[in-house]
């Protein structure tokens, strides 16, 4: 049996980690388009910041641990074909050498690439790009380009064009660095994927460290402050009352998402769905015979919405061992759905959510309700308590718990109480069964009711109140 896995990030990896822990004769090769794999891309602001001393240290496992696995790695190559007909994979090796490789089964995770905003200076044949101080922020060169800029010409300033997970996390790297930072979003408020209410204190944590936030603005070109000479470049942009806003800055970050990259699965004929990705069932089948697919290339199946497309780490991990138990046993092993669990520290703040919110919940059929609330962290007569702002999201007709956002001190333990939520909607629960939970408690580290079912309290309150 000789399993190939094209892509040497969370997916690929893990769909090769799990067909050589089910089956030690098969042959397993990863190929890999850069000299990296198994690093950690969440980990790239906290490398800038220098929380991260050295970049090797962003690899999950050496190249080394991987390869006593039994899995044989292909680094530097890129896929460029799909003979699915044949079953063999076509690639180009570091020294431009172009192979045929055969397979018994492909598993395609070849993640996602950065979105390219339409701003003149960026796109097109007249595009900057590192050397002038201009970056996207993806992969391990695209980090390594960052430092030269960094190290090699001192920035004072920079702006930062996107206030979602990544660009928040960059602003603080840069700042911790010692930058100025103006951070551009043109949604209304930073971290869309909370309500603007969180989003709020998150713009208010970022003033609080010196960071300027621009929000309902768009830029539109980046180009030479002196067009005539190298150096600081100026950002223009709009607001929406249709203001022009220009910034001037020593480099910049652009920050505006992702999108799944599918050319070569398109190419071979896979079908795509929604935003453009992979379609694929819960077993991670492509449809094409002997290929799976899994990770941020591939549609996403979320246990409250259906097919969606959310590409995270977590959840290119847990596709990728279905995808190479499959390929490894002909089994059908399945994905369990995503519920877009997610959380951030934003300087000495953190904010979270998992499941829906109430708009998304509406659009799904749900009749939602939305309460805001605060709790403590632990009992506030322990010293070092913080305040934990909740919004609960939860079905009129049926009490079902549908989504949680907190926010907080980054010591309130955030991301283990989101998780609360987030175990909670898995198995369907009500928000009024958050109160029957058994959860811990001793007074420097919680309540007799923790905060998330204090929350919850809150939720069954207003329902009750206002006959909801």
């Amino acid at each position: 049996m000789h399993l190939v896995m094209i892509g040497g990030s969370d997916a690929g990896i893990s769909a090769a980690l799990r067909a050589c822990e089910l089956d030690p004769a098969a042959e397993v090769t990863v190929v890999v388009a850069d000299a990296y794999p198994n690093f950690s891309i969440c980990g790239i602001p906290y490398y800038v910041s220098g929380e991260v001393t050295h970049w090797r240290n962003l690899a999950h496992r050496t190249t080394a641990d991987l390869e006593a696995t039994g899995m044989r790695l292909r680094l530097d190559t890129a896929a460029t074909r799909i003979d699915v007909g044949g079953r063999k994979l076509q690639v180009t090796g570091p020294e431009g050498r172009e192979e045929l490789i055969a397979y018994d089964k492909l598993i395609i995770g070849t993640g996602a690439v950065p979105v390219r905003p339409p701003i003149a200076g960026l796109t097109g044949l007249a595009a900057l790009g590192p050397a002038d101080g201009v970056h996207l922020l993806h992969t391990m060169g695209d980090t390594f380009a960052v430092l030269r800029t960094l190290e090699t010409t001192s920035p004072a300033s920079a702006v930062i064009v996107g206030a979602g997970y990544v660009g928040l996390e960059m602003a603080e790297a840069l700042t911790a660095r010692g930058l100025q930072v103006t951070q551009i979003e043109q949604l209304p408020e930073v971290l869309a994927t909370v309500d603007p209410e969180l989003g709020g204190l998150v713009h208010a944590e970022l003033a609080a460290h010196g960071i300027e936030v621009l929000t309902s603005t768009t830029v539109h070109q980046i180009s030479r402050a002196d067009p005539d000479a190298s150096g600081r470049l100026r950002v223009t942009a709009r607001t929406s009352a249709d203001v022009t806003i220009e910034r001037e800055a020593d480099m910049v970050l652009v920050v505006a998402g992702v999108r799944p990259d599918t050319e070569l699965a398109a190419a071979a004929g896979a079908k795509l769905g929604i935003r453009g990705a992979i379609q694929v069932d819960p077993g991670m089948q492509t449809g094409l015979p002997d290929i799976l697919a899994a990770g941020d290339c591939v549609v996403t199946h979320h246990r409250l919405l259906g097919e969606t497309y959310l590409p995270l780490g977590t959840t290119a991990h847990k596709q990728g061992r279905v995808a190479g138990e499959n390929a490894a046993l002909g089994g059908n092993r399945q994905f369990a759905g995503s519920l877009g669990t997610q959380v951030v520290k934003i300087f000495d703040q953190a904010a979270a959510r998992t499941g829906l919110r109430d708009h998304e919940a509406a659009a799904a059929g749900f009749e939602p309700i939305t309460v805001q609330s605060e709790a403590d962290d632990h009992k506030a007569y322990y010293p070092g308590s913080h305040r934990i702002r909740m919004r609960i999201t939860g079905d009129r007709r049926t009490g079902r718990l549908l989504g949680m956002q907190l926010f907080g001190h980054k010591h309130a333990e955030i991301a283990k109480r989101i998780d609360i939520a987030a175990t909670a909607i898995y198995n369907g629960m009500t928000v009024e069964a958050i109160s029957d939970l058994d959860l811990s408690y001793t007074p420097p580290l919680g309540s007799p009711w923790e905060a998330v079912q204090m929350g919850a309290q809150a939720w069954s309150r207003e329902i009750s109140l206002h006959n909801l």
